[in-house]
């Protein structure tokens, strides 16, 4: 662990710790700080305890429990027992599992393909990066409702380009899709693949910064090594990059995967699980379950009997983490003794998962095979070339390959990443007779604002938006001062407890919204706060004050102890040297902090759905939704919708990148 080197006071001035002789009984036995860290820990510890502890144990009575009129009738185990006969549950697991493999197979191999090519290019590397960033900063209202649009068989520009291009007609000669024009979402054959496209969509911007930063780690002597070797190219990647970057590759998946497996909005919004369930995940299964029919019982023991898998995800991850760097040289050669074992096993592992791929899906298992060949084919013939050329001793040539080779991958990567949005920005600006007629469907004639006045006329949209910045604006509040207390407590002060209350506070964080929103519901309706902002001021917290907890944590320990030595010398207290030191030196992880909860809450969907029912209270993605009545999708008015809901997030992210960038790299190397 590195340390910033600063101009400081002689060590003679610095004041030492107290040795053991100079403390109480109590703080030997608790901890020289444990009375600061119980008062800067409370705030966290009540909001984490009460609102993610406490509604998971008391999901787990709810779980035996079954509602017969207004009583709830103790049943024992009879609800996990009935979700071994229960067809509409076990689908919903196997398309859980079938969503998230595919997802992150695809999410690897675009983000690595992206992550290799942006850290080769020296020029407007960061204007890409900012590009390629974009969908993931977007709300997720935003990206369903663009790609139902995308994706409509009628008014869609997906089936038109296709066929236009005559790649749609191929498709359907090979077998790729049952017919053409597709119906892309209601086709039983098409609406899980197209789930999961649009699900990579929104997640390779995350891989490919992750692989980014994990790239402009490994050291550049061992490409110089491997080169001089007469390494080819493949070999390079086989041997240097991919172990180099084993650790975040692992890391990145697992943390993925756990969105992934327990994700709801994005579903919901582009098939609410249809065509019937094909598409419908576990956790949707529990929301028809708990809130459409209104038996908790049943709907917590769907959540619950997903625990062992999440928590399995979990306990991988934190074991992860936590041993990143730390590993003891007395273990080093047991290490190097396992390392086949884990290859053997990792093989193992993937023989399995793709057995059961093969197993679940056949159809989307052979579908998802060609595509992944063709991208293989393409990468390694183009790797092929520029090998031979450089061979052959010509650099030029093979720069020249390498260079058009990269450029064409780049432009293609750039239009599945902005055509969406591209498509959101021009059909706000289209009259209604535009969007129905399809005239000048990709550059409005005339440019107009009637969408935007249709917005704010028809529907209570200025509502929508002033609930979403105070909710947001409250939430963000709360977080940011339990999180500043309980991270700097965590990082500087001494007491006993403090590594476990750290892995409580990343359980927590990854623990998903699934789990939570049945008890949480039942808790808000005994209080009387449902259909109210306050119960999402309540509850926003569980979701963002954990990781913006462990974030600034990492950041504080980043920060040089000595400056407070020397504050403390100068007469300061512990809380005045918080205040007047640490505080403004952490400047840019409390930006990155607020950055992060403020987005969340802006675009968080679950939560809001279940608990707000009145119009008057719905925030912007709930109320979006609300705006389709069956099969009348208003598209210019979501459209219209989808950017201003947007505009604010990029612009926050533009402005703040730099302060996101160093909180969030200081805060992940620390923590």
């Amino acid at each position: 662990m590195s340390s910033v080197r600063t101009e400081r006071a002689p060590v003679t001035q610095a004041p030492a710790p107290p040795g053991p002789g100079s403390l109480t009984p109590t703080q030997r036995r608790l901890g020289r700080d444990w009375r600061l860290a119980a008062l800067f820990l409370a705030p966290t510890a009540i909001l984490v305890g009460g609102l993610v502890l406490a509604p998971i144990l008391w999901s787990v009575v709810t779980s035996t429990t079954e509602r017969h009129g207004a009583e709830s009738v103790f049943v024992g185990l009879g609800n996990y027992r009935a979700l071994g006969g229960d067809q509409q549950f076990r689908t919903g697991v196997v398309n859980s599992f079938v969503f998230t493999a595919y997802a992150e197979v695809f999410k690897v191999v675009l983000g690595l393909a992206a992550a290799l090519l942006l850290h080769h290019r020296r020029r407007g590397r960061a204007l890409l990066t900012g590009l390629l960033l974009v969908p993931w900063v977007v709300p997720t209202v935003v990206t369903a409702f663009s790609w139902r649009s995308l994706l409509d068989p009628i008014f869609g520009s997906v089936n038109t380009l296709l066929t236009a291009s005559g790649i749609g007609p191929l498709l359907a000669t090979t077998h790729l899709v049952g017919s053409w024009p597709a119906g892309w979402l209601s086709d039983a054959s098409l609406a899980m693949p197209s789930v999961i496209l649009v699900n990579v969509w929104k997640g390779v911007p995350f891989f490919t910064i992750c692989f980014l930063a994990g790239l402009k780690a490994i050291p550049a002597d061992q490409y110089e090594a491997a080169t001089i070797d007469g390494a080819s190219s493949w070999q390079r990647f086989a041997h240097v990059t991919l172990p180099g970057l084993r650790h975040v590759i692992t890391v990145t998946v697992t943390l993925s995967s756990i969105w992934t497996f327990n994700n709801f909005d994005l579903i919901w919004l582009l098939t609410q699980g249809g065509p019937g369930d094909l598409t419908a995940p576990y956790v949707l299964v529990a929301y028809s379950k708990a809130i459409l029919q209104l038996q908790y019982g049943a709907g917590a023991a769907v959540t619950l009997v997903m625990l062992p898998v999440i928590g399995g995800l979990v306990f991988f991850l934190v074991r992860l983490l936590r041993q990143d760097g730390s590993i003891k040289p007395s273990r080093r050669h047991r290490g190097a003794r396992a390392g086949p074992d884990r290859k053997v096993l990792g093989w193992v592992v993937a023989a399995a998962v793709t057995g059961l791929l093969a197993w679940a899906s056949p159809q989307i298992f052979w579908k998802a095979a060609v595509v992944l060949g063709v991208i293989m084919l393409i990468a390694a013939a183009v790797g092929r070339v520029v090998t031979g050329f450089q061979d052959r001793g010509g650099r030029r040539a093979s720069s020249a390959v390498s260079s058009v080779g990269s450029g064409v991958a780049l432009a293609g990567l750039l239009a599945f990443v902005l055509g969406p949005l591209y498509w959101i920005a021009v059909t706000a600006f289209k009259s209604e007779n535009q969007v129905v007629m399809r005239d000048h469907d990709l550059w409005p004639t005339p440019w107009t604002l009637d969408q935007f006045g249709a917005l704010f006329t028809d529907q209570p949209f200025g509502r929508w938006y002033l609930n979403t910045m105070l909710v947001s604006a409250a939430s963000t509040a709360v977080a940011m001062v339990c999180a500043a207390l309980g991270g700097y407590a965590l990082a500087r002060l001494r007491f006993r407890g403090a590594q476990g209350f750290t892995v409580t506070v990343l359980l927590t964080y990854v623990m998903p919204g699934a789990l939570l929103f049945i008890p949480l519901y039942q808790l808000l309706i005994g209080v009387r706060l449902t259909d109210s902002l306050w119960s999402l001021v309540l509850t926003y917290p569980t979701f963002t004050l954990p990781f913006a907890t462990w974030l600034l944590a990492g950041y504080f320990a980043s920060i040089p102890v000595e400056l407070e030595e020397a504050a403390l010398v100068d007469g300061c207290s512990r809380v005045q040297a918080f205040r007047r030191v640490v505080l403004p030196l952490a400047k840019p992880g409390l930006l990155a902090v607020a950055l992060f909860t403020l987005t969340n809450a802006w675009n968080e969907f679950l939560f809001a759905f279940v608990f707000l029912t009145k119009d008057e209270y719905k925030t912007l993605p709930v109320g979006m939704q609300s705006m389709i009545a069956g099969d009348v999708v208003p598209q210019g008015q979501l459209a219209a919708a989808s950017l201003l809901v947007s505009i604010p997030v990029v612009v926050m992210y533009a402005f703040g990148q730099r302060f996101l960038t160093e909180g969030l790299t200081a805060g992940a190397v620390k923590g």
